[in-house]
Parts: structure tokens; sequence; C-alpha cells
């Protein structure tokens, strides 16, 4: 019996008291428990603490003091963060006894944000950053520029190496932090540059002339880039609508204040079917939304539907609903204020009711003034608009129409779909192929207890160049649509899908890749959560097979044919070596592709991930939107990063 579940392994007298209470020292927790501070110990968690740091530094850009802020990827992939900002302070903390900078890194819910008249603002929301930072890192060295003097403080592992020193002089005011994450907590510590590039490029946008550098200095990856804008979150739209069609050139920027509480919003609609909505609460992303994105929802929906009705667009008993309002829309919405209310150290949703109200209120007052001034673009606005509505019915009415012959039909499953036995869908996996002759292969060399199989045929829409009615009925969709049993668009419910692995298989050529663009770009648009869930992968078909007599492997990248190849001749320098490249998965007989591709125990599958919503939107209008000249550069500038698929 397991120990834990035995009622006299606690102790003799059976007692549960004080001693079988573990208390954790200073940041113990933190190693312990880390994905409580940071959400996870993936790639994810590692850039986190970056931004941990950064807020510290914006923080102290937000209260009035910080114009620059620099982040460095150095050697190693140890960061250092730079801000010229008042600096941390060094004195005795009263509390503790202790110098304040001691105190920042080194106990948890410490810092300046709790009421003490640091900061007013604060993206720092639990004084956690810095003590987690250091918790999480092999080592950590702060430098702090203040009163003339340069002090240094190291730690290791959240433990002091070195106490609080001064080690020069200085001119300038500011922090310096360096660290190295623990390659004992973090399942990989290679930084991406485009990644904390992506990220500070969105504080420049949300801090109107903040000037902020990132800077890789890892041998063969040297870049820099400087980013300052003056326009602030006007110049984030401008940004996100830059390879769209604006419907209007003017971008719409309203501001306002009640108490110590501030909200802008900038927005702008574009010819796209698409919405695409950011939310940020000091600084802070909230992908989640909160109450800032329903006071700004339901404003624009009441601004909307009385200024149709003034104008004698909309009839009196006609209204459009928030989502038509919102088709095309691009905003992004950033507050300020002394208490922010998120939910979790990872901040995703604003919970603060009053910024509801004071959002709404701005909303309300300064977007109905200003389509009084711009009558043709509010005529513009309400015209997409209520062609977004029809559409929406024409949708509904097809959704409508499928629920019925499925109820009718007792739900049909797709002709070409070759099911599995098993029912669980956390069990259960299923591959799209591209392809009958594929297929084939695939339903004979699979696995039937777990793995279904869905060939797809002909040339499959592009989702980025429609409405949703045309999505529903299409003949090439609506077999996956019904296969994974979850619904579409709005009506989409994950907890409903039959298999928990998607698994696109395509080709390694040109073909294979615009087929998996596709079918991606119709889950991102329509089954989001499908890919924020973690359940779309693409499969990895070898490239090559290498015969030698009796001996056959198969190699997934050049670098890897050359090994097998040398490691087949062994001693044997001048043995023939037979190397084929398979054309198609269906040219793979069942063995060869369930051994390669399909065998779970052999098999390599990549995870579709979404870290950034806003740089997948961009990247997905490029690549399959209406402007040319954007997808030409963008293959232009990633060529390099591509394989030779096509011989």
């Amino acid at each position: 019996m397991d120990e834990n579940l035995n009622p006299t392994a606690v102790g003799a007298d059976n007692e549960y008291d004080a001693s079988e209470i573990q208390v954790l020292e200073g940041l113990e927790a933190v190693r312990k428990r880390p994905g409580m501070y940071i959400g996870s110990t993936s790639t994810s968690g590692l850039h986190h603490l970056v931004y941990e740091i950064v807020d510290n530094s914006i923080d102290e850009a937000l209260a009035g003091f910080c114009t620059e802020i620099t982040v460095e990827i150095n050697e190693g992939d140890t960061i250092t963060v730079t801000d010229n900002g008042r600096g941390i302070p060094v004195d005795i903390q009263s509390q503790t006894g202790r110098p304040a900078l001691e105190v920042v890194f080194s106990v948890l819910h410490a810092g300046g944000k709790f009421g003490g008249g640091g900061y007013k603002v604060s993206g720092g929301l639990h004084g956690v950053g810095a003590s987690v930072v250091n918790a999480l890192s092999e080592w950590l060295v702060v430098h702090v520029h203040k009163d003339g003097k340069i002090y240094e403080m190291k730690f290791s592992r959240g433990h002091i190496t070195q106490e609080i020193k001064v080690v020069g002089d200085t001119d300038r005011t500011g922090t310096t932090v360096t660290f190295k994450p623990d390659p004992d907590m973090f399942e990989d510590t290679v930084y991406s540059y485009d990644t904390l590039h992506t990220r500070m490029r969105e504080e420049a946008f949300l801090n109107a002339g903040l000037k902020i550098r990132t800077i890789d200095h890892r041998a063969g990856q040297e870049q820099e880039d400087e980013m300052c804008f003056e326009g602030g979150i006007r110049e984030f739209v401008g940004w996100i609508n830059q390879n769209k069609d604006p419907l209007h050139e003017q971008i719409i920027y309203m501001k306002g204040m009640k108490d110590d509480s501030m909200a802008e919003i900038a927005m702008q609609y574009n010819s796209t079917y698409n919405e695409n909505m950011l939310s940020f609460a000091n600084n802070v992303h909230t992908p989640e939304g909160g109450m800032h994105e329903e006071g700004f929802k339901r404003a624009l929906t009441t601004v909307l539907n009385a200024y149709g009705k003034k104008i004698g667009m909309l009839k009196d008993e006609e209204k459009i609903s928030g989502d038509d309002c919102r088709e095309g829309l691009a905003c992004v919405i950033s507050v300020k204020l002394t208490d922010a209310q998120f939910e979790g150290q990872t901040k995703t949703k604003l919970g603060n009711s009053e910024i509801r109200t004071l959002v709404a209120g701005i909303v309300s007052d300064k977007l109905e003034q200003f389509l009084e001034e711009n009558p043709q673009i509010g005529r513009m606005i309400l015209d997409k608009a209520t062609m977004a509505s029809r559409a929406r019915e024409a949708a509904r009415k097809a959704r409508e129409n499928i629920r019925r012959k499925s109820a009718l039909g007792g739900a049909a499953m797709p002709d070409k779909l070759r099911d599995c036995n098993e029912n669980n869908p956390e069990l259960t996996e299923i591959y799209i192929v591209e392809g009958d002759s594929a297929g084939g292969s695939a339903t004979q060399g699979r696995d039937s207890r777990f793995q279904a199989i869905l060939p797809l045929w002909g040339k499959m829409l592009n989702v980025e160049k429609v409405r949703e009615e045309r999505v529903i009925g299409n003949d090439k969709l609506q077999p996956v649509i019904t296969a994974l049993g979850a619904g579409l668009g709005e009506d989409f419910d994950v907890t409903k899908l039959r298999y928990h692995k998607i698994v696109i298989m395509a080709d390694a050529d040109v073909d294979g890749a615009h087929i998996r663009t596709l079918l991606l770009t119709f889950f991102f648009r329509y089954m989001r959560p499908l890919i924020e869930h973690g359940y779309v992968y693409s499969a990895v078909p070898p490239l090559y097979k290498l015969t030698r007599g009796k001996t056959v492997r198969v190699a997934y990248d050049d670098d890897q044919r050359d090994t097998i190849s040398r490691e087949m001749r062994g001693d044997n320098p001048n043995a023939k070596i037979d190397i084929a490249r398979y054309k198609g998965l269906g040219e793979m007989n069942p063995h060869e592709l369930w051994e390669t591709t399909m065998d779970p125990e052999k098999r390599t599958l990549r995870r579709i991930e979404l870290d950034d919503a806003v740089a997948a939107d961009a990247v997905f209008t490029v690549l399959m939107g209406e402007k040319v000249e954007p997808r030409k550069e963008f293959i232009e500038k990633n060529a390099k990063y591509a394989v030779n698929l096509d011989y």
C-alpha cells in the first residue's frame, strides 16, 4: 500500500501535528514550485524571467524617472537588463534591518509597490519579480548607480554570494541586472532574440517616448534594434494593420482619466474579417481580457447601434451584435491604475470593475464625438458592421442546417474518415493526410486502436480571404469540422473534441508546406483553442531512404543523411550506399509509414504553439492575405531558415 495513503505512516500516535508542516525558507518555495511564479519551466517561463526584470524598469518609466532600457543577450545565454532610473535603494530597510537591495532580490513580496509611495502604478503586482528571477538563476549580479557610487551585490540560486559593496564611482543613476537561468530549473536555457524583441517592441509602443534597445551579442547571431514610438498605441495599431487594407486612414484615439486611473484606446478598421484586440493593464498584456475589454466592447456596440439609427442606416428594430461591430477591428486598450487586480502571478485577466466604467465612459463620449465629426468614416464602419451582420446570419443558418442534418442523420462521420476504436479523446489521435494515396498507406499502417485517418483531396480553401458562411459550407473543410466534432468559430467547444492529438501529415515539399499553412490558418482563425491547448501537431516524415545490402535506414534532413551514410560505411569508405529521396508520403508502403512517421515510439512530431497571437496574426495575414509585396518580403527574409524541400 502507498505509504501516503496509510493512516499509520504519519506517526506511531497517529496524530497530525505541527511537526508534519514543512516550512520552505527564503526562496526555496520558488525553486520547489517555479510554475506558480512564472507560469511554466518551458521556453515561455525562461523568457518570463526577462519580463519580470524589465517590468521593474518599466515601473520606473511609469513613475517618470526612466527614459531608456536596454535588454542584452550575452554569450552563454545570460541576460543583462539596464535602465537609467533612480536605482534600487541601497540604504537599510527598517523592517528587516538589511539593505533594501538585498531585500528586493531575496525576499518574496518585497518591493516599492505596496502602498509605501514608491509607485502609483505598477506592473509588478506581487513584488516577487526580482526575487523569483534570483531564485531561478544559477547566478545573478546587480549593479546600482546611485548617489555617485556603483554598488554591487551577487547571488546564486537565491543565496547571497557577495554582500553589497561599493565598486566604483559614477555620474549616472540606474540599475543593471545580469543573470544566468539555472539549467536545473528550465527545460531549455537558449533565449530567442525574436521573442524578446517582440515583447520589448510592445513595451515601447505602450510607453510613448520610452527608448528600448534589444541587443544579441551571441556569435553568428549579432543584431541590435532600437525602438521609440512617440505616437504610442496609435503607432501600435498602425503596425498591426501594416499589411492589411485599412478602411480609414485616420486612427481613432481616445483617452480619459478618473482619480488615479487612466485609460487610452486606439482603433482602426481594416478590410479583413478578423478582430484583433489587445489589452494591457499597467503595461502587462492581459490575453484573457477583463473589465477594460468588457467596458470597451459594450460601449462600442451601444455607440454604433445608436449612430446607425440616428443616420438612418439601421431601422428601429434592427440591431448589430458586438461581434459584427468588431469585424475587421484592430484595437489596443491600455489602462493604468494604482491597485491592479490581476488573476494570478502571470497576470492574464484584469478584474477591477471600476475600469469597466471608466473605459465605457471614454468610448461612449469620445467615439460618438468622432463619428459626428467624421460622418464618412462613420458610414464606412456601419457599412462593414451591417455586412458582417448579414454574413453572420447566413453562417448561422448554414450551421443550423448542418445541425439539423446531423440530428436527422445521426451525426454521420465523413465517408473518408477511418476512425479508431478508442472513444476517450485523451487517448486518441487523428492524422489529417494529404491525398488518397498517402491516406491508404496510413490507414493500413496505423494502429487502429487509437489512430484515426482523414485524407484530404483537392485544393483547400484559403479561409483568410472569405467569411464564415463560405467556410462552413466548404466541401474540403467540412469533413475536418465534422470529424473533430467540436464545432466552428463562435460555436467551437474544445470539450467536445474527439481527438486530443491532431496531426497534419503532408509531404516535405512546397505543396505539402502549402497544405500545412492552409490548415493552420483554418485552425488559427476558426478553432484557435486547438492550438492554445496544444492539440495540433505536424508530422515529420523522412526525406531520405539509405540502403546498404539488407540494411535500411531513414534520414530526416541532410545532416542526418550524411551522418547515417558514414555510419553505414563503417570501416569501408568505398562501400556503396543507395540514397533515395522520398518524393511523397504516397510512395511509402504502410510498414515504412508506420515505422518512420506514425509509431509513437519512433516518430517525430512538432507541436504547433501559440506564444504570441499578435505575431501569429501578422504572419497569417502576410502569407495568406491579399497583398503580394509583404509576402515576397517575408519569403526573402526567411528563406535562409528553410530547408531545401523541393528537388
